[in-house]
């Protein structure tokens, strides 16, 4: 269940593309298993934090966009084993996408404005609050639109703060200045500068600045003779922390705005490329965000007095707070995991011609050694109660496929009014790959939602370490020790509302 993610970074376009490529790797393997960054010239620092999660870089030197890079991309599939790609980046063509769906890979575009034209991606998702139907007028039959922040992608670090109150101060004397990972505009020292002739006195600042940028010497020097203790932070991982701190934002219009929505930061924004305005003008319609507007036209007496006045403004923080809070709840990557998993994986009732396939997968060695009854199935005993499990109008059973049609496992749900006991088995080879608890989130996710199901129990027994890490990984809740079959078993639930 390897996801090949193709995306780049450098000095013009910044790191937000990546970063958010990072939040869906993340919650890609909390579903699956494992991620490759395919890259041009992955600058080092961003080349270390992906690594530190575990995932691996493939560097390419094909001309990034173009058919060779394209078909280097369509070749790492077959060579990995991956199943699906994500796209992120402007110079993605649609003859791009067309040259990756040839070799069969399920695609997901990441897109901000409609830049490809024509999309024959199958899933494109626009995590903006100006996305609209109307950029993606074109586009095939099967493309699926993820649009909206119900879809913005919010890394790792943030699932802590889910359930995190802000406090709005009467008074916003810590200032958070984050500019992007590479500010080729040199914002950040703009910004500093305009603070310095703020009308306020007692602020405390802290600048997250990404090693791409090269006036990193330049802050120092500002920050040194500032009359505001400034905290320079390079390449801070622990953005969350840093949101909680500060009272108030001064940000471009990238990606690092959903992450301020989610910790309720209040924000003043400067635009600093063509394709944030929609973006940063819906959000100020909403009271989101202060729009400062285009960063070549602002100068360091009107920054000043926004920030100035924002400071001591309680009552508009506090709604740009709140605003920013119902706009995002930072289960983007996990929406967007499990459409790509709905692609790849696909549930359907088990049929009369399924018996002996189920009866095989029931007699392999490791299920029964995993089940409470670890003897083997005479083959007219499977019938009768397959015939049983078929007719039985308290029995959800299905089998679960790949995109390709090529029987993976089943999965079934033996039901008691609103609740039900779940039984899984997987095919030999698709077992250790990261299937289990992605078809275990998946099917858990239909029947809770179309079934009435509100409770789901699962036994395993004590020794399965590996089935018990899938089931906990897949969204249940350990409970405690109870007897099955005379023997002691974890038990284990997933109750509707709990987080897919």
């Amino acid at each position: 269940m390897n996801l090949l993610i193709r995306t780049d970074a450098n000095f013009n376009i910044g790191t937000g593309h990546v970063m958010r490529c990072l939040a869906l790797a993340q919650a890609w393997r909390d579903w699956a298993g494992r991620a490759t960054f395919v890259m041009s010239a992955p600058p080092s620092a961003l080349g270390r934090r992906i690594r530190n999660e575990g995932m691996s870089i493939v560097e390419l030197d094909n001309e990034p966009g173009s058919r060779n890079d394209a078909a280097f991309v369509a070749k790492l599939k077959a060579n990995l084993g991956a199943r699906a790609l994500v796209l992120d980046g402007y110079h993605f063509s649609s003859d791009y996408q067309e040259v990756i769906k040839e070799s069969g890979i399920i695609l997901l575009v990441i897109d901000d404005y409609g830049h490809a034209g024509r999309y024959i991606a199958d899933l494109v998702l626009n995590q903006n609050v100006s996305a609209t139907y109307d950029f993606y007028t074109d586009q095939d039959r099967q493309t699926q639109l993820l649009l909206g922040t119900r879809y913005a992608l919010l890394r790792r670090e943030f699932n802590s703060w889910r359930s995190w109150t802000r406090f709005v101060s009467e008074r916003a004397n810590r200032i958070l200045v984050t500019l992007g990972g590479s500010d080729p505009q040199n914002l950040t020292v703009r910004v500093l500068e305009a603070l310095e002739v703020v009308q306020v006195d007692g602020l405390e600042i802290k600048v997250a600045v990404g090693s791409a940028n090269p006036h990193y010497q330049e802050l120092q020097a500002i920050a040194a003779r500032s009359r505001f203790p400034v905290d320079l932070k390079r390449d801070e991982v622990d953005m969350p922390q840093l949101m909680a701190w500060a009272d108030l934002a001064v940000s471009a219009g990238g990606s690092t705005l959903w992450e301020m929505a989610f910790m309720g930061l209040p924000s003043v924004v400067i635009i600093a490329a063509d394709n944030q305005k929609a973006n940063v003008q819906r959000l100020q319609e909403l009271g989101a965000t202060i729009n400062l507007g285009w960063h070549g036209s602002l100068t360091q007496g009107e920054i000043a007095g926004v920030i100035s006045d924002l400071v001591e403004d309680t009552g508009q923080r506090d709604k740009i707070s709140q605003v920013g809070k119902n706009l995002v709840d930072g289960m983007g990557a996990d929406r967007a995991s499990l459409a790509l998993m709905e692609r790849i994986l696909t549930l359907r009732r088990v049929r009369e011609d399924d018996v002996q396939l189920v009866w095989e997968w029931a007699n392999d060695p490791v299920t029964r050694a995993a089940s409470f009854s670890s003897k083997p199935i005479a083959w007219a005993e499977h019938v009768q109660w397959f015939e049983s499990k078929l007719k039985s109008e308290n029995c959800l059973f299905f089998l679960v496929t790949l995109s390709d049609g090529l029987p993976l496992g089943q999965v079934r749900y033996d039901r008691d009014g609103d609740e039900a006991v779940i039984s899984i088995s997987l095919g030999e080879s698709f077992r250790g790959q990261g299937y289990g608890s992605a078809v275990l989130r998946l099917a858990c996710r239909k029947v809770i939602a179309t079934e009435g199901i509100n409770l789901i129990h699962a036994y395993i027994k004590q020794n399965n370490e590996s089935s018990r890490r899938a089931f906990i990984k897949a969204g249940f809740e350990e409970t405690g020790i109870k007897a099955v079959a005379g023997q002691e078993a974890l038990h284990l639930v997933m109750r509707k509302g709990n987080k897919f």
